[in-house]
């Protein structure tokens, strides 16, 4: 509980590759650290045949589990299967992806010797339930209310699935922000107490998987508003990784003849030893990748140098840097006119990347105050305080101002999108646009809605198919439809439409084609719920049977204790009985190793054996 006797809300950074979560505890932000004592987890969730393991347990074992170990499901979620970036990251993943009812992508994995499939929001909501659980430990308290990150360039179904997720995990989201708007918060608050008027603060958020730039400006006053926002949803480290990757893949087929690219397990490691030398040559200029045995018995072992993996990494880093001049363009602005360029995400600490920045801004210094793997948990932990009025004056005076990143609109006749929400428009907003009847006597109007750029809508994301029936008979043109979107500040599209004189009216939450229904939500919480009581289940198992080792061990050790300590006492149990205890100890031993997984009630059944014998000989070693 806070001072105010207030429940905390909490901040979550829900990453492609790791997540991060955050809290407002005494007058400050906290990056809550997971059971590992890890800042950030993992956001990897894995079955085997007999639990289900989520963050860096499930990361551990993924080399040798890697077809049920599920990754980068940010990827998935809100997509559709037949999607060609969903359709060529499945070449690439262990896991099998298959498509379900409505083209929805549908992990599939074997799970205590059954295969299951899950949704992607399901898969998300297990990482959204560790993160909550982390933050619990950590305060004493249930915590029920969060608000979540999502990336700037999500499209409106990508949304609304992370926020059908978080409802899965139990958690009420308070309000989705967009990752590179929840580091400038972060930023702001840091910096507030030297802004002079207004500044303008270009953010560079290169995650895992996805990249944004958000261009904003900051005032004296607390006023956060964001004047333009770009980026990919499918652009991160995993990207350089994979490239990399490929590379070698290459290198191997030419070196040896052999093809490893159908081979899970050995693209695995080799993707594992990519990312680790990925990391070391940002402060390295080159390392080493050795792995024994990575297919038919062939050693593999090559140098990894900062110059290779810039060459081969080039044209993405320049797609970064085009985001960045298309984001000034849309607003017309001089790059000389950005006062500070704030990092963010894990692979801003890839060296060309800062170099390229630093030369487009003309040597400016980058700003790397700010911790750039939890800047945007922070941030989000900032904001959950304001929006639960746990903070302090300066976080409760703190306004927000964010915008849509995609334009919104309606498809017309020959294939033309009627745009009525423009991209970068501020959030939460409301517009509205007539229609008229296209031919005599027309009684109902598809109205289907697009997101995107392009000016044909079968070059956009269609979001979801509208109509309206039961219009007046008359001629063509004289029957009016008025359309309205209504963005609220999650940045989630409501439609409504309605035709005066009929009174004929219709309205819909925009949701993923194909996407959760009430039904599919509600059986999503009772799954979450029994994987929640297995896994409980499961650490009583594992606390007793280590509490039973730890008995059988430590009662070894007092039996020799009592040898040296009764050899020369007439009371001295008979040779004959402490062999038989000896018997009894190593037999529970070895029955400990060979139950790994037994069940309390026999654990329990084991020590009472133990007890039982020392009762007996009078032995009493507690």
């Amino acid at each position: 509980m806070s001072a105010r006797g207030k429940v905390p809300a909490i901040g979550i950074d829900l990453g492609t590759t790791y997540s991060c979560v955050a809290v407002w505890q005494h007058n400050r932000v906290e990056i809550i650290a997971n059971d590992q004592g890890n800042r950030t987890t993992p956001s990897y969730v894995a079955f085997n045949e007999t639990e289900r393991l989520v963050g860096d347990a499930a990361k551990n074992q993924a080399a040798y589990n890697p077809t049920n170990t599920i990754f980068d499901v940010k990827r998935l979620i809100g997509r559709r299967a037949s999607d060609k970036i969903v359709q060529d990251d499945m070449k690439l993943w262990p896991f099998k992806v298959v498509a379900g009812k409505g083209d929805k992508p549908k992990i599939v994995v074997t799970y205590k010797n059954e295969i299951k499939e899950f949704a992607a929001e399901e898969i998300s909501s297990m990482v959204l339930a560790k993160m909550k659980g982390i933050a619990e430990t950590f305060l004493g308290s249930k915590v029920e209310k969060a608000v979540v990150t999502v990336p700037a360039y999500f499209s409106d179904s990508q949304r609304q699935s992370t926020k059908d997720a978080a409802m899965v995990s139990g958690l009420e989201v308070l309000r989705m922000i967009h990752e590179p708007t929840a580091a400038a918060i972060a930023y702001a608050l840091d910096k507030r107490a030297s802004v002079d008027g207004k500044m303008n603060v270009l953010v560079f958020d290169l995650g895992g998987g996805t990249f944004d730039v958000s261009i904003l400006t900051i005032d004296d006053a607390g006023v956060i508003e964001v004047k333009a926002t770009g980026g990919d949803t499918h652009l991160g480290g995993e990207d350089f990784d994979n490239r990399m990757v490929n590379y070698y893949v290459s290198e191997i087929k030419r070196k040896h003849k052999v093809d490893i690219s159908k081979n899970v397990k050995a693209l695995g490691r080799l993707r594992v030893s990519c990312e680790r030398a990925k990391r070391t040559i940002s402060t390295a200029s080159q390392t080493t990748i050795d792995i024994e045995c990575l297919f038919n018995g062939i050693d593999f072992s090559t140098k990894f140098t900062r110059a290779k993996f810039e060459e081969v990494n080039m044209e993405l880093f320049k797609k970064c840097m085009a985001t960045v001049k298309t984001c000034l363009q849309d607003l017309n602005m001089n790059k000389d006119s950005i006062d500070e360029v704030v990092l963010v995400g894990g692979s801003t600490r890839i060296p060309k990347i800062q170099v390229l920045l630093q030369e487009f801004f003309n040597g400016k210094v980058l700003c790397q105050g700010i911790n750039p793997d939890e800047a945007v948990a922070y941030g989000a932990g900032i904001l959950a305080a304001k929006l639960s009025g746990t903070g302090d004056e300066a976080v409760q005076t703190l306004e927000l101002i964010d915008i849509t990143p995609l334009s919104l609109g309606v498809g017309g006749d020959k294939d033309v999108m009627s745009v009525l929400i423009p991209r970068n428009s501020p959030i939460p907003t409301k517009k509205e646009y007539t229609f008229y009847t296209i031919f005599d006597n027309q009684t109902y109007m598809d109205l289907p809605v697009y997101q995107g750029e392009r000016s044909k809508c079968t070059e956009n994301y269609l979001l979801s198919q509208f109509w309206l029936s039961d219009l007046p008979p008359a001629r063509r043109g004289v029957v009016e439809v008025t359309v309205c979107f209504t963005i609220d500040a999650n940045g989630i599209l409501h439609v409504s439409a309605r035709e005066a004189t009929s009174g004929s009216n219709n309205a819909i939450k925009i949701t993923n084609e194909g996407g959760l229904t009430k039904d599919d939500i509600k059986k999503m919480i009772e799954d979450a719920e029994r994987y929640k009581l297995e896994d409980e289940a499961h650490m009583k198992k594992v606390m007793a049977h280590e509490a039973l080792t730890d008995y059988v061990y430590k009662l070894r050790d007092n039996i020799k204790d009592y040898k040296v300590r009764m050899r020369l006492r007439e009371t001295a149990l008979s040779v004959k009985e402490l062999k038989e205890i000896d018997q009894q100890i190593e037999d529970a031993i070895e029955w400990l190793d060979e139950h790994p997984d037994a069940e309390v009630v026999d654990l329990e059944d084991k020590e009472a054996e133990l007890n039982n014998i020392c009762r007996l000989t009078k032995l009493n070693l507690h």
